[in-house]
C-alpha cells in the first residue's frame, strides 16, 4: 500500500459522506495482525453508518478497521494533523474490528453517550486583534460599530427552505460560525455544538431595503451567544417584462469574528450547499480558528518586536487627513464615493506598474499626499496611516480557506519630502509593505507597545483598505446559472471601526476604481468627506499624467492648489481613549 495516496482515497471518501465535517487517517503500525487504518472523525452521525457507507465506496482493505469520534482534528503549525494531540482527544473505545453485529451495538452506545455528555464548551484564546475589537465594540454597544454588511442580488428561483438550510449546514461544518465570546474569564472564544442561522424573507414592498440595512446594523450581535452571522431576503417587485424574480440579499456579519475574504470563503461554500439540495458535501479538510489559534500562540515574538522597534522612525507622525475644524454637530457613520472609469484606472496601474509598484500602492502614495498637505507642513515630515493585510501569508497549510479573523490593519510610516521625487515615494512605500508581510499576524497594539510610543502618540487616525476577496468560482456560478440563477458580485456597505475615516477601494464590474471614505461624521462632514475622497480621486487620476521619474511631490501637491481644504472636528473627549493607536 502506498500510504500517501492509499489514505488520500480514504479521507476523500470520509468527507464525501454527509454529516462528516472534518477527519483525519493514518496507519497503525505495532498493532496485532499488522498495519491497519485508523479513522478519526468529527461527526454526530452513528459510526456504523458510515462504516457501512464506506464500504460501499471503498475496497474492503481500505475501510478503516478503528473509527473514533473527535470534537475536532488538531493541527501542527504546518498544517499537518498534531497525531499527540489527536491520541490526548481520543476516548477508549470498543475494538471495531469486532463482527459486525456487535460493533453496531458499541457504535450505539457511543453515539448516545455523545448526544448526552457533551461537557462543556471548548474554549480557545482570543488573539490580540480580536482582543481589541472585542474591547471598543463593548464600549460601543448599540452603535453598529465593527458590525460589516453585504448585499448583492439573486436573479432567479430562492427556495426559502433550501436556502436556511444550505447556511445551517455550513454553520454546522464551519467552528467560526458557532463562535461567541467569554470575557469574564480571559477573554476566551465559546465553541459551541450547534448555533442556528438566522433567515428571514421580506414580502416585495414589506420594507424599505436602506432602511432595513441600517436597522439591522444597530441592532449589532451579542457576542457572548453563538451565531454572529445573519440574513435578510427582500424580494423585489416582478419584474414588468417578465424577467427573472429578484430577491436582495443582506447579510451581516460582526467583524471581530469575521473579516472580508472569510465571507467569501463561506459563501463559496453556501453555493455548494444549495446545489446540492441545501446540504453542504464533503470537502477538502482545512483548519480552523482552533487551528490558527494554536499556530499563534506558538510563534516567537522577539523578531517582531525587534522589526517594530525600529521599523517606525522617531519623531511625531502626521496622521490627520484634514485640518482640525469645529465640531459638525453630526452623528452616525457616513459614506462618501468617487469613482476612475476604467480608462484612468487602466491609465494608473499602468503607470505603478512601471514604477515597480502597485495599483495599491499609489493609493497609498496619493492618501499620504493628502496626510501632508492637510498639516501645512513646508519641509519634510513623516506621515502616518493605517493599511489592511489579508493575514494569511502565514505558514499554515490551506490558511487561505480558514474562515476567521485574520485580516489586520497595520501603522505604515513614510517621509514625505516635497522635493523628493513621487516616484521615490512610491519605492518607499512598496518597500515597507515588503517588510510589513512578515509579521501581518501582530496586532496593532502590540505595535504601539513595540514601538516605545506614549499612549496619546497615536500612529495612524485613518486606514486604507483595499478590498480583497477570494475570486469566485466560476463552476459555481456556471452551475447555478444551469439551475436558472443569476448571482451578482457582493459590494460592502462599509462598516465604522477604529478608525474615524477608513478608505475602501475596489475594482468593479466595469474595471474602474471605486473609492469609498467610510467615516464618523461627529469626526468628518458628509461636505467634507466628499471633498477628501474627491481630492484623492484627482490625486489618481494626475499621478500618470506627471513628467516622467522627475516630477516632485510639489508637483503632484500643484494640481491640488484650487481646492478647498477639509475640515476634520477633534475626537470628543469620551471616545479619546479608544482612537486606535
Amino acid at each position: 500500500m502506498s500510504d500517501r495516496v492509499e489514505l488520500g482515497r480514504v479521507h476523500a471518501a470520509l468527507m464525501s459522506l454527509p454529516g462528516v465535517r472534518d477527519a483525519a487517517v493514518h496507519v497503525a503500525q505495532n498493532v496485532p495482525g499488522g498495519r491497519r487504518i485508523v479513522a478519526h472523525m468529527v461527526t454526530r452521525a452513528p459510526l456504523a453508518e458510515l462504516r457501512a457507507a464506506l464500504e460501499s465506496q471503498l475496497p474492503s482493505h481500505l475501510v478503516p478497521a478503528r473509527f473514533h469520534r473527535v470534537p475536532h482534528i488538531p493541527l501542527r503549525p504546518d498544517g499537518s494533523t498534531d497525531r499527540p494531540a489527536l491520541a490526548a482527544l481520543t476516548s477508549p473505545e470498543p475494538d471495531t474490528t469486532a463482527p459486525a453485529p456487535v460493533r453496531e451495538a458499541d457504535e450505539q452506545a457511543v453515539r448516545r453517550a455523545a448526544d448526552t455528555d457533551q461537557g462543556p464548551p471548548e474554549t480557545v484564546p482570543v488573539t490580540p486583534q480580536q482582543h481589541t475589537l472585542l474591547l471598543d465594540a463593548l464600549a460601543h454597544r448599540g452603535t453598529g460599530r465593527h458590525v460589516e454588511q453585504l448585499h448583492w442580488r439573486w436573479r432567479g428561483p430562492l427556495d426559502t427552505d433550501r436556502f436556511t438550510a444550505a447556511w445551517q449546514s455550513v454553520s454546522d461544518r464551519e467552528t467560526v460560525l458557532r463562535a461567541a465570546f467569554d470575557w469574564e474569564s480571559g477573554p476566551r472564544l465559546v465553541l459551541h455544538e450547534h448555533a442556528g442561522i438566522e433567515v428571514v424573507r421580506h414580502p416585495a414592498a414589506g420594507v424599505d431595503f436602506e432602511e432595513l440595512r441600517e436597522r439591522d446594523r444597530l441592532r449589532g450581535f451579542d457576542l457572548r451567544r453563538p451565531g454572529l452571522l445573519r440574513l435578510n431576503l427582500v424580494d423585489e417587485p416582478e419584474p414588468a417584462d417578465g424577467g427573472p424574480a429578484c430577491v436582495r440579499v443582506l447579510l451581516t456579519f460582526h467583524h471581530v469574528m469575521l473579516d472580508g475574504w472569510s465571507v467569501s470563503v463561506l459563501l463559496q461554500e453556501f453555493h455548494r450547499a444549495y446545489l446540492a439540495g441545501g446540504r453542504l458535501p464533503g470537502g477538502d479538510r482545512r483548519p480552523d480558528i482552533r487551528d490558527y489559534a494554536h499556530w499563534l500562540a506558538a510563534q516567537d515574538t522577539t523578531p517582531a518586536r525587534d522589526f517594530w522597534s525600529s521599523a517606525i522612525p522617531p519623531g511625531t507622525a502626521l496622521v490627520l487627513p484634514a485640518t482640525p475644524g469645529p465640531d459638525t454637530g453630526l452623528h452616525g457613520t457616513g459614506r462618501a464615493e468617487a469613482r476612475l472609469g476604467a480608462a484612468h484606472a487602466d491609465r494608473l496601474r499602468a503607470w505603478a506598474a512601471s514604477c515597480a509598484a502597485t495599483e495599491a500602492g499609489a493609493l497609498q502614495a496619493a492618501w499620504a499626499l493628502l496626510l501632508y498637505r492637510a498639516a501645512r507642513t513646508p519641509g519634510p515630515a513623516l506621515v502616518g496611516f493605517g493599511v489592511t493585510v489579508p493575514g494569511r501569508g502565514i505558514a499554515l497549510d490551506s490558511v487561505e480557506r480558514l474562515p476567521g479573523l485574520l485580516m489586520n490593519a497595520l501603522p505604515m510610516t513614510v517621509r514625505v519630502d516635497p522635493a523628493a521625487a513621487v516616484t521615490r515615494l512610491l519605492a518607499e512605500l512598496r518597500d515597507r509593505a515588503l517588510d510589513l508581510a512578515s509579521y501581518e499576524w501582530v496586532s496593532l497594539g502590540q505595535i504601539h507597545q513595540w514601538s516605545g510610543r506614549r499612549a496619546q502618540d497615536s500612529l495612524a487616525q485613518s486606514l486604507i483598505v483595499f478590498e480583497n476577496t477570494r475570486r469566485r468560482s466560476d463552476g459555481l456560478h456556471s452551475a447555478l446559472a444551469a439551475q436558472g440563477i443569476s448571482v451578482e458580485p457582493p459590494r460592502a456597505a462599509g462598516v465604522q471601526g477604529l478608525f474615524p475615516v477608513s478608505l475602501l477601494a475596489h475594482r468593479d464590474v466595469d474595471d474602474g476604481l471605486v473609492l469609498a471614505a467610510v467615516h464618523d461624521r461627529a469626526r468628518l462632514a458628509d461636505d467634507d468627506a466628499t471633498r477628501l475622497v474627491g481630492q484623492c480621486a484627482r490625486l489618481l487620476r494626475e499621478l500618470p499624467r506627471l513628467k516622467g521619474g522627475s516630477a516632485t511631490v510639489a508637483d503632484a501637491l500643484a494640481a491640488l492648489a484650487d481646492e478647498p481644504r477639509v475640515r476634520m472636528a477633534r475626537a470628543p473627549a469620551a471616545t479619546a481613549s479608544s482612537e486606535p493607536t
